[in-house]
């Protein structure tokens, strides 16, 4: 199939975009976002596969939190996803229980939303105890790079670096790149499209984690794009009030803004077409093995637009991005040729999408 449409000139036709990270705080925070606001928001930023973190309420680290959350999926999904698990080094015996119904294990060795760090030590101990045909996804800032490298060298399974947001963050890859380890990383919109100067801006509407940096540190990642490998909104959906309130959580909304600002990023010549297809699409399939196929794609009206709070689904209902002006808005969106999301609206029931099988 030829994802690029020539046929028409305002309108390109692109393969349904993966997602392997995001935040859909259901269950425990659905005020903030559930699976069906949150597949919506999915449908409607183009993407027909999510998979969703573990750091709920209650963190997704037993077997049986898992099968409530995939339950809660299955009622109110309009998308594919899948579920990442979760551990703070004390759940061993709960891995072979959810192996078959996960696409990957979570690691947090930084503090972020929910609080679940692991003790730095722990970690050989978890790579060891994890089945290894699955990947290890880590939220692992700078400051931890030394014992990653160590780790990976120790027990050499499938690692993925998330949000990657930093020059030192990414030389950390490239040199464990070099040195065969079995590492990839991805990079969010906001760590390519803001910098710390935006954070001034935005006030409590740009707090998150990581921090955004310096303009140094974006310009590294721009001219280092061979060296990653997915771009991951990082969809972390809080309400305005929270986010004006005495203690801001960390996390923005994306699903919906992430597709128009890398079209915007291409048509700037930023970003080649292969590449942008690669980061959203190729390379999500085939390190997080998600089953895909040729009738699964969206249609993508090429005009120029606002992005304005009152026109997204997620319910955090704001974005940092609110006021930039893009291209690239998704009119149409099949799942298995069956159309899903046509016009600004979902054309399905909650509980049609699917639940992604770990393969």
């Amino acid at each position: 199939m030829r994802w690029y449409s020539e046929v028409m000139v305002d309108t390109i036709t692109l393969p349904g975009l993966i997602d392997p990270h995001v935040h859909l705080r259901d269950p425990g925070q659905t005020h903030k976002e559930d699976f069906y606001t949150g597949t919506v928001a999915a449908l409607a930023g183009g993407y027909t596969t999510v998979v969703d973190m573990p750091n709920n309420s209650e963190p997704i680290t037993t077997a049986d939190r898992l099968e409530a959350k995939i339950a809660s999926a299955q009622a109110k999904t309009v998308a594919n996803i899948g579920f990442h698990f979760g551990t703070l080094g004390d759940n061993f015996g709960e891995f072979e229980k959810v192996i078959d119904k996960v696409i990957g294990l979570k690691i947090y060795m930084n503090v972020t939303t929910g609080g679940y760090k692991i003790d730095a030590y722990k970690l050989i101990e978890i790579y060891k105890a994890w089945p290894n045909q699955k990947p290890i996804l880590l939220h692992a800032e700078d400051d931890v790079s030394d014992i990653v490298l160590k780790t990976l060298r120790e027990v050499p399974t499938k690692t993925h670096i998330c949000h990657v947001s930093s020059q030192a963050e990414l030389e950390f890859v490239i040199r464990a790149k070099e040195a065969g380890l079995p590492i990839s990383c991805g990079v969010t919109p906001h760590h390519l499209f803001l910098t710390d100067e935006d954070a001034k801006r935005l006030g409590p509407y740009g707090h998150m984690k990581p921090y955004l940096k310096k303009q140094k540190d974006v310009d590294f990642l721009w001219s280092h794009m061979d060296a990653i490998d997915i771009i991951e909104s990082d969809h972390a959906p809080h309400t305005k009030a929270e986010k004006t309130g005495t203690t801001p959580p960390f996390g923005v909304p994306g699903l919906e803004t992430t597709l128009p600002l890398m079209l915007t990023a291409q048509q700037e010549g930023k970003i080649s077409h292969n590449k942008l297809l690669s980061l959203l699409y190729e390379k999500p399939k085939h390190l997080f093995n998600i089953p895909t196929d040729d009738t699964t794609r969206i249609e993508v009206s090429m005009e120029p637009y606002e992005i304005k709070d009152e026109d997204l689904h997620t319910k955090a209902g704001w974005s940092p991005f609110t006021g930039k002006q893009v291209i690239g808005k998704v009119r149409k969106v099949y799942i298995r040729d069956k159309l899903v999301f046509a016009d600004n609206r979902v054309t399905i029931r909650p509980g049609e999408g699917n639940i992604i099988p770990a393969l």
